[in-house]
């Protein structure tokens, strides 16, 4: 079978699928006129899909699905299910209290999509080269996670009609799950037996624990920048100077430079070793929490080139550490090893999601993502931990 067709078919599952993720933010300006939308209301509606993707992870790890379960149809089930909950919102909500059930189901059958991507894309690569196909992957979730902003930027459509793009995007992913996708020659066996416990008795080991920590310090920042960046510079006073609509520059900073930035971890991943690359892209994307306040009134240019770096790094990491989970955990249990790791990580962003706004209200947007920056810092430190650890594995005694 081939493997680029295969690379590429987990790829646009991941690009389609995951483009209801950020759909109610993209539309939350239409949201304000016609609902009344506040801005804890629009914190829930991002919120919600984060406390259902932790619920659904859970029940999967719990379940071992994505070990037992096989990964096309697990794949196509949680496309089509978050696909159809956009569908029933788009058409017959009308207010905040409706729509966070259905983003809450919406996050439960997501679950579904992301780590079985991870645990797909990962049986078409060998070792030597699976840091890039995973960077691939991520970049895929990157463009699907902002695909809406593109949607809601370029077009006049309502916010009904970009939810029900998003979609149908979504649908189209389960579809190609179905008739193209399946496991490669690098896939573990199935689980023997059910054995939820691993997702706890990973961390009893000093490779995964690391490996673990350093994804969750990089998720503290990561969905809390993806999610109030469009905030962060209307604030700015810059918003009507950008050479592009604010969706669309959410798009091209956070979307496509956060491609160049995966594609870019991943190889240096591969060439450099999975901690080194890793640790790169903490400091970096860490240092821009720092420096935002600084930038925050610069020359719309210089704003978006900020940006731009700052959606690479913030997002270059997230393969790495992936691709080092799959390496150092229990073969038989990678799918386990790495839903249970979203989760947790998955759980940490509803705490930012919510608590960066209300730092906005007390400090202003200016100062805003300082919060985010402990996350980078310290998975740095957990990175340069395993760098150590790795280096004292491969060195001759």
């Amino acid at each position: 079978m081939n493997v680029g067709l295969q690379r590429s078919a987990i790829a646009a599952v991941q690009v389609l699928g995951l483009a209801v993720w950020f759909s109610m933010s993209a539309v939350v300006p239409g949201l304000r006129d016609e609902w009344g939308l506040t801005d804890g209301g629009a914190v829930w509606l991002t919120a919600s899909v984060q406390f259902g993707f932790v619920a659904g992870a859970l029940a999967s790890t719990a379940l071992n699905l994505a070990d037992r379960v096989p990964a096309p149809r697990l794949l196509a089930a949680g496309a089509s299910g978050a696909a159809a909950c956009t569908v029933l919102l788009a058409v017959s909500v009308d207010r905040v209290s409706l729509a966070v059930p259905l983003r809450l189901l919406t996050g439960v059958f997501l679950a579904a999509v992301y780590p079985v991507g991870m645990k797909l894309m990962a049986s078409w690569a060998g070792r030597a080269g699976r840091g890039l196909t995973m960077g691939v992957l991520i970049a895929a979730l990157t463009l699907g996670s902002t695909l809406p902003h593109l949607i809601a930027g370029l077009g006049s459509l309502p916010w009904r009609g970009v939810l029900l793009t998003a979609a149908g995007a979504g649908f189209l992913a389960a579809v190609i799950a179905l008739l193209l996708v399946r496991p490669g020659p690098h896939a573990a066996p199935a689980a023997p037996v059910r054995n939820p416990r691993y997702a706890l008795t990973m961390f009893t080991e000093r490779g995964p624990r690391l490996a673990n920590l350093g994804y969750f310090g990089h998720m503290w920042e990561l969905y809390a920048l993806w999610t109030w960046i469009p905030a962060f510079l209307l604030a700015t006073g810059r918003a009507d100077e950008l050479p592009v609509p604010v969706g669309t520059a959410v798009f091209l900073t956070m979307g496509i430079g956060g491609v160049i930035g995966c594609l870019l971890g991943g190889r240096c991943a591969d060439r450099y070793g999975r901690p080194p690359a890793a640790l790169a892209a903490l400091l970096v994307s860490g240092a821009c929490c720092l420096l935002s306040p600084l930038l925050f009134h610069a020359p719309p240019t210089l704003l978006l080139a900020f940006c731009t770096v700052w959606g690479a790094a913030v997002i270059a990491d997230s393969g790495v550490f992936s691709t080092a989970l799959s390496e150092v955990a229990d073969q038989r249990y990678i799918g386990t090893a790495l839903t249970a790791q979203t989760a947790i990580g998955f759980a940490l962003t509803v705490v930012t999601i919510q608590l960066t706004p209300l730092l906005a209200d007390a400090a202003g947007w200016r100062h805003a993502f300082l919060l985010l920056a402990p996350g980078p810092l310290a998975g740095a430190v957990a990175m340069r931990a395993l760098g150590r650890r790795t280096a004292s594995l491969t060195t001759p005694a």
